[in-house]
């Protein structure tokens, strides 16, 4: 049996308040009090990790020694199967405006591009099947940690459709749909998504019977 978090303080290894209040209403029902790793004033460590999962568990492990508290960190992206699973652990960095595409930033629209560019080069009988990964770490300061990892299955089409998302979501279709993740509702969208999934997991383990 995993290790058990219990009720109390959990660290989000985070700065980004959406993320903290996203996280603290999904664990509330349980009892558990959730802080931001930004309100401690904690540093981000460099992600070096080339998988989803070694991301995650270093955002986990700095805020849990740093703070002397369990800590939860989740790391995220999309692996399109035409393209070896790039982008990967790599999905906001093709995001990111090079010094000549403009003010510093994330573009998601250019990043949409680059993935739909690269399966055209490929041509039109392209394997379009890709997938969302989250995988959630919890770590604690003693060094035990825990990992669950969730994920949605689509495809990839082009042109984007819909504003309800962000990221990719304009061009991931999940399976089973016909609309993209930027056009099913927000609450219809996180029920079947790859955060969702990986926080059943956490859920039914860390607070199941």
């Amino acid at each position: 049996m995993t290790r058990r978090l219990g009720s109390g303080t959990l660290v989000i290894a985070t700065h980004n308040a959406g993320k903290l209040k996203e996280i603290g209403a999904l664990l509330e029902p349980h009892g558990v009090k959730c802080i931001s790793a930004g309100s401690l004033g904690l540093p981000e460590p460099a992600e070096t990790g080339t998988t989803f999962a070694q991301n995650a568990l270093i955002k986990a492990r700095a805020a849990a020694e740093a703070s002397g508290l369990a800590a939860l960190a989740d790391d995220s992206g999309l692996s399109v199967a035409a393209l070896d699973g790039r982008p990967g652990v790599y999905t906001a960095d093709w995001a990111e405006r090079q010094w000549f595409e403009g003010a510093p930033g994330r573009d998601w629209y250019m990043a949409m591009g680059k993935v739909e560019g690269m399966l055209a080069e490929k041509g039109t009988e392209v394997d379009r099947t890709a997938a969302f990964h989250c995988v959630l770490a919890l770590a604690w300061p003693d060094g035990e940690y825990a990992i669950y990892e969730g994920r949605c299955d689509g495809a990839l089409t082009w042109p984007p459709r819909g504003t309800l998302g962000f990221g990719y979501d304009p061009v991931f279709v999940p399976a089973g749909r016909t609309q993209t993740f930027a056009e099913i509702a927000p609450e219809e969208k996180h029920a079947i998504s790859h955060r969702a999934d990986a926080f059943a997991k956490l859920v039914a383990e860390q607070f199941g019977g």
